[in-house]
């Protein structure tokens, strides 16, 4: 067994970093333009895109999170696997109604339709409000990456950001949508492989699955919640609140969201598109079941070795839980290994980083640059400025990095909560202008303020609720409040649609008739069908 990182172990986590920006050089070769860019000239396969949303959600916080959420967190356990049951469902609704009229608008910035069904104020509101959301999340989550790399390996905070930072920003800025998602695709099999191995030899560690399992906390081994319901209990991790928060939660994370949405628009039809999504929702849950079950080794190996968690690297006095895994593999993983291990942990952290700075900097360039600019680039130009204004929002992530540790420990436990605020509404926003032809922009936005407005005050005076819950309510409030105001403030049989606006049922049921070699009215019936297993499975998984 070893206890440190040695110089094969940083050699192959440089060889590793290298690699990335090699693959990002090579990619960049056919880059003409910022369409290349940003969506890869449309002509991505289905399998890339769909492991890269795969990679993306598998951050390092989910890592090392959701293994200590199973095996330590207060009311935790398998519990969290409840939360992955509404993805296929999610995906069912974006294959059927989200995704067809964006790829029949062949958009860039998903937030270019708001403009086109509503108004410019509109567009910015809403791009402007994911710019704020996702620079500071980011910040914070290269804050917390950055602490663990610190801890792990001896390295300075400052060292620790600039190592995972500037790689990624490097090969970012160089490879565009293409280097972000054949990296993460790489990356996604760099951590699939290292928790693999980390799960066998846990389960060599703990004599076997079924005497690893014996020894598991019964109540943290049971997966579905079903005696409560979050709704003034003070039980947040439910079965309901998981299952319909979750769902709204991912509708509008996977539909509304720029750093999801761009993927999928860089497939080359619709097809592709569904059929990214169609892998995401089956292939999902079973990645995050490996997590979870790491987080059940854990548990048991802890049990078994008490000087595990006493050695831990202590945080305000208390032993950081979400360093079990690392410092696991660091301890019990041959020299070679640890390296790779590293190398996940670090992969882990890119794939969310490389992501979400290409996002920002599409959305700046669509929403706000090529929109207020009244000449005419080459399309060189284009090309250049998209990449600098990369490079510039990955310098600003790192550099608010620092400056987030007063609010980072309270922000890291709330992250999901922050989310869930605005979740609900932005995805009622959209909805609005799906179905509401009456609803104007003015009306979506200050439905927008109201339900974000009503999910604080959730937060604030109403504790025992779930914040799950918010994205549900987030969304009907939102909802309501614009049509009220439509109904309200309007002449009768008015509609607000600008007059070269499609019928969104004209536009989604043509493209998913005429445009689509996939009866995916059929063809989406498997990931309802995956749920239902899902369910049965965790049913029958709570009786053993």
């Amino acid at each position: 067994m070893t206890g440190q990182i040695t110089s094969i172990d940083w050699a192959i986590i440089l060889g590793y970093c290298i690699g990335m920006l090699a693959l990002a050089a090579w990619l960049a070769r056919g880059q003409t333009d910022r369409e290349d860019y940003y969506v890869g000239g449309r002509n991505i396969g289905a399998w890339p895109v769909g492991l890269s949303i795969m990679a993306t959600q598998c951050s390092t916080n989910s890592i090392l999170g959701a293994p200590a959420f199973v095996a330590f967190a207060a009311g935790g356990g398998l519990v969290w696997l409840q939360y992955e049951l509404a993805v296929p469902l999610a995906m069912i609704i974006l294959i059927l109604f989200v995704m067809p009229l964006f790829r029949h608008m062949k958009l860039v910035s998903v937030y270019a339709y708001l403009e086109q069904r509503f108004d410019l104020k509109t567009r910015l509101v809403l791009s402007g409000l994911f710019l704020f959301v996702r620079a500071f999340a980011t910040a914070v989550t290269v804050y917390s990456i950055a602490i663990v790399i610190e801890l792990i390996t001896g390295l300075g905070f400052v060292a620790s950001v600039l190592l995972l930072g500037l790689f990624t920003i490097i090969y970012d800025v160089m490879g565009g949508i293409r280097g972000v998602i054949y990296s993460d695709v790489l990356q996604l099999l760099v951590l699939v492989l290292m928790l693999i191995l980390v799960f066998l030899n846990l389960l060599d560690a703990n004599n076997g699955l079924f005497a690893m399992w014996s020894q598991f906390s019964e109540e943290r081994s049971v997966p579905l919640d079903f005696s409560h319901h979050g709704l003034g209990d003070g039980e947040t991790f439910a079965f309901w609140p998981m299952l319909f928060g979750g769902l709204f939660l991912y509708v509008s994370y996977y539909g509304c969201d720029q750093s999801q949405v761009q993927r999928q628009l860089s497939t080359r039809d619709i097809d592709t598109t569904n059929k990214a999504l169609l892998i995401n929702g089956l292939l999902r849950f079973p990645l995050v079941m490996l997590y979870c079950f790491v987080g059940v080794g854990i548990a048991v190996y802890a049990s078994q070795n008490p000087g595990f968690i006493e050695n831990l690297p202590n945080k305000n006095g208390q032993p950081e839980l979400n360093l079990a895994v690392p410092i696991y593999m660091i301890q019990s993983l041959p020299i070679g290994l640890v390296g790779l291990s590293l190398v996940a942990l670090f992969a882990a952290a890119m794939s969310s980083l490389d992501s979400v700075l290409n996002s920002l900097s599409a959305t700046t360039m669509e929403d706000f640059v090529r929109r207020f600019h009244h000449g005419k680039w080459t399309a060189a130009k284009e090309l250049v400025y998209s990449r600098v204004i990369t490079a510039i929002w990955g310098a600003v992530t790192l550099t608010m990095a620092f400056y987030v540790s007063d609010i980072a420990p309270t922000v890291l436990e709330a992250i999901n909560k922050i989310g869930s605020l605005a979740n609900g509404p932005i995805l009622a926003v959209f909805a609005l202008g799906f179905f509401c032809y009456s609803v104007a922009g003015t009306h979506a936005i200050s439905g927008l303020i109201i339900g974000i407005v009503v999910n604080a005050l959730c937060w604030l005076f109403l504790p025992q609720l779930s914040w799950l819950w918010w994205n549900v309510l987030g969304f009907v409030i939102s909802f309501c409040s614009a049509w009220l105001l439509a109904l309200a403030f309007q002449k009768k049989g008015q509609l607000h649609m600008p007059p070269n606006t499609e019928l969104y049922e004209h536009a989604v049921r043509q493209y998913l008739t005429k445009e689509a070699q996939i009866n995916w009215y059929k063809a989406s019936s498997i990931l309802f069908i995956w749920f239902g297993a899902l369910f049965c499975g965790l049913y029958f998984i709570g009786f053993t």
